[in-house]
């Protein structure tokens, strides 16, 4: 019988977004995100101006997340916070805070590790939205990550694929820095696709071995191909921006799904679910909910708050682990990089 009274404050800061949540079991009390949008004139995170930043928002959020939540910090369970992989000096702020509060208010410490998370969201209980079963096999895309998965329990996974040089993530954010879009890109690759002809331009798809993915060949051929054009016609980009956008986007979900479908013939596990941020983009979601129908698969798309970085889901890690009394000291280290 689950206990009706196990509250989880988590905390996440691997990147560039302070977040905090408190969950009471497998539900969300309150989810809030600071953004830091000092990075986007920079073009990309600046780790240093990350760490500050965190240093002035971890308080407030975190407050602001127990106000919302309606819980007294005396209340608390447990602490969880992301252990990596992520940012070193933004990690060390978030687990500096979380080691000195649990230690303070005498309640557990739970590390957890940041793209566990991204899988497991989908075990939040949220109206409307199911959980898988396992085994189950999870596509996690972010700017730092892209991985297929096989989940055969919480606890239990192993990396069947992965990228060999850049993320899905930062293949959108170049690919749009070359268009001339402002950062992040991702999301506006994706808006102007939505009105774009996705077989205007073909691009190569590269071709890996195995069920692992390999985006720089794309982002360098995107790269010469719009230098080209610029000669033939210096108002290319401006004139075929939708177009050039939908074609990217297009080529990118397909390399993504000739993998899954690839994983899923291998494994004969026909359940996916998907994580990350780039788990947000319309196109990705609209090819699952096509395989679902075509294929048969049986496709989990999490909440759209739950998909970029956020605390909800390293609570809902940090609820599991505690059933488990998976805990951790004081001496627990921040990693940049960390075992998966």
């Amino acid at each position: 019988m689950q206990n009706p009274e196990v509250f989880i404050l988590a905390i996440e800061s691997s990147c560039d977004d302070t977040a905090a949540a408190v969950l009471q079991n497998d539900r969300v009390l309150s989810n809030i995100v600071a953004n830091q949008l000092i990075h986007n004139q920079y073009g990309g995170v600046v780790p240093e101006l990350a760490s500050r930043a965190h240093q002035q928002n971890i308080v407030p959020v975190i407050d602001a997340a127990l106000q919302k939540a309606n819980i007294q910090k005396e209340q608390l369970s447990a602490i969880a916070f992301t252990q990596g992989p992520g940012l070193m000096g933004s990690l060390l702020v978030g687990s500096s805070f979380a080691k000195s509060l649990a230690l303070a208010l005498k309640i557990p410490l739970i590390a957890v590790n940041h793209m566990h998370a991204h899988i497991l969201a989908h075990f939040i209980h949220e109206e409307g939205f199911e959980k898988p079963t396992f085994p189950f096999l999870a596509l996690t895309i972010s700017g730092g990550h892209t991985q297929i998965v096989k989940v055969n329990d919480f606890f239990d996974m192993k990396i069947i694929g992965e990228t060999t040089d850049d993320a899905v993530g930062e293949a959108f954010d170049k690919s749009a820095k070359i268009l001339g879009l402002p950062y992040p890109g991702g999301p506006l690759i994706d808006k102007y696709a939505q009105i774009g002809n996705p077989k205007a331009f073909a691009f190569t798809k590269p071709k890996v071995p195995g069920l692992d993915f390999s985006f720089s060949g794309l982002k360098t051929a995107i790269l010469y191909f719009i230098q080209k054009k610029k000669l033939e016609n210096p108002n290319f980009i401006e004139e075929n921006r939708n177009d050039i956008c939908a074609s990217i986007q297009y080529t990118i979900i397909e390399i993504l799904m000739d993998k899954l479908k690839l994983a899923v013939k291998e494994t004969g596990i026909k359940q996916i679910a998907i994580g990350g941020g780039v788990s947000a983009n319309s196109g990705i979601r609209n090819a699952l909910a096509e395989a679902q129908n075509k294929y048969g698969w049986k496709t989990f798309v999490p909440k759209f708050e739950y998909t970029t970085d956020n605390a909800a889901m390293i609570g809902i890690v940090g609820y599991q682990k505690f059933l488990t009394g998976n805990f951790e000291t004081s001496s627990v280290v921040s990693k940049a990089r960390i075992q998966f």
